[in-house]
């Protein structure tokens, strides 16, 4: 029998790709999602239980209902600059949901989870590219809250034995290449999409110079003086987690583990539009805002580990090709 994995966070962007991925695979899947940022809808197999981390006897009854061998935990607000504007919304949901998520398991007797981390877990980047090695010093309540319960998958493991693999996500983009799930976020504040965006808009009969897309501050320390990220597809994510399980089944997992995943090129704000406007084939304009708060002006990562490791490569490997399943996604209607 193949196992049954409980996928937290489920009917979100990430989680739901992630859903359709095991299922290709043959795993059983039940999905556990309060809906406050997923789509019932986007859930397009296993089972579903509605339920809030935050509320100890739902995600206790998950358990009791459904037999589970592995977790996969992808429930965190996830937003940056409103980490910083709301944090106790982002420890109460990311901090306490988990800890409780955490807590059920062991009761469960379920001691294998593949956790959604972050690069906001490091901070100001000190090299070019970030390792594992990287010092981790967040600079916003959001990363601190993803590093928090990295600390306590360490901290669980000494003492009780919980096996289990942090990926740490540099900027999920992209969209599945058949088209049948996207990013919904509302509100939305994901680069590549709000530039579509406002390429659709455009492609409607918008006014190019009447643009509504924002670029957040263009004095980084940076090539352009905009920010710099590493833009790994959503596939990617998912197949890495998709070992990551496997590792696990296995017993390959000694302990608390940790791996990014990135694609390993920074790309600019700038570079980001300019591969818009070659792949929609659209003007598309913006105007320069404030900086946001909290953000770095470069991440790009080191991912020779979970390479070397687990074996992990990269599919979408260019920013275009990314770009392109994003944009299918956003005109199929």
């Amino acid at each position: 029998m193949m196992p049954r994995v409980l996928v937290v966070g489920g009917a979100g962007y990430i989680g739901s790709h992630m859903v359709k991925m095991l299922a290709r695979h043959g795993y059983e899947t039940i999905t556990f999602d309060n809906l406050a940022t997923g789509y019932r809808d986007s859930v397009v197999s296993g089972d579903f239980f509605a339920g809030d981390l935050v509320e100890r006897r739902d995600i206790a009854r998950a358990f009791e209902e459904h037999a589970v061998d592995v977790v996969m935990h992808f429930a965190a607000f996830c937003y940056v600059g409103e980490s910083v504007e709301h944090p106790r919304k982002y420890y109460r949901n990311n901090v306490l949901g988990a800890l409780n998520l955490l807590d059920a398991m062991l009761d469960a007797g379920v001691k294998k989870i593949v956790f959604s981390s972050t690069c906001s877990t490091y901070g100001i980047p000190e090299t070019d590219t970030i390792s594992e090695l990287h010092p981790q010093r967040p600079v916003n309540p959001y990363g601190r809250t993803k590093l928090a319960i990295e600390q306590a998958l360490a901290d669980y493991a000494r003492a009780y034995g919980l096996q289990s693999v942090s990926l740490r996500y540099f900027n999920a983009a992209g969209c599945d290449p058949e088209g049948e799930l996207g990013e919904r976020h509302d509100p939305e504040t994901h680069l590549i999409p709000l530039v579509l965006r406002e390429a659709l808009r455009v492609k409607r009969g918008g006014d190019p110079t009447a643009t509504e897309l924002r670029v957040n501050g263009d004095d980084f320390d940076t090539p352009d003086g905009t920010c710099v990220r590493d833009y790994v597809h959503v596939q990617d994510l998912c197949r890495a987690h998709l070992i990551a399980t496997q590792w696990l089944v296995e017993g390959k997992v000694k302990g608390a583990e940790a791996y990014n995943l990135g694609i390993e090129r920074g790309f600019s704000v700038k570079d980001v539009i300019e591969t818009c406007r070659a792949v929609t084939g659209i003007d598309i304009r913006y105007r320069v805002a404030e900086r946001r708060p909290g953000d770095p002006p470069r991440l790009v990562a080191n991912a020779a580990k979970a390479r070397d490791v687990l074996r992990w490569k990269p599919e979408f490997t260019d920013l275009a090709s990314i770009v392109e399943t994003a944009w299918r996604y956003m005109v199929r209607g």
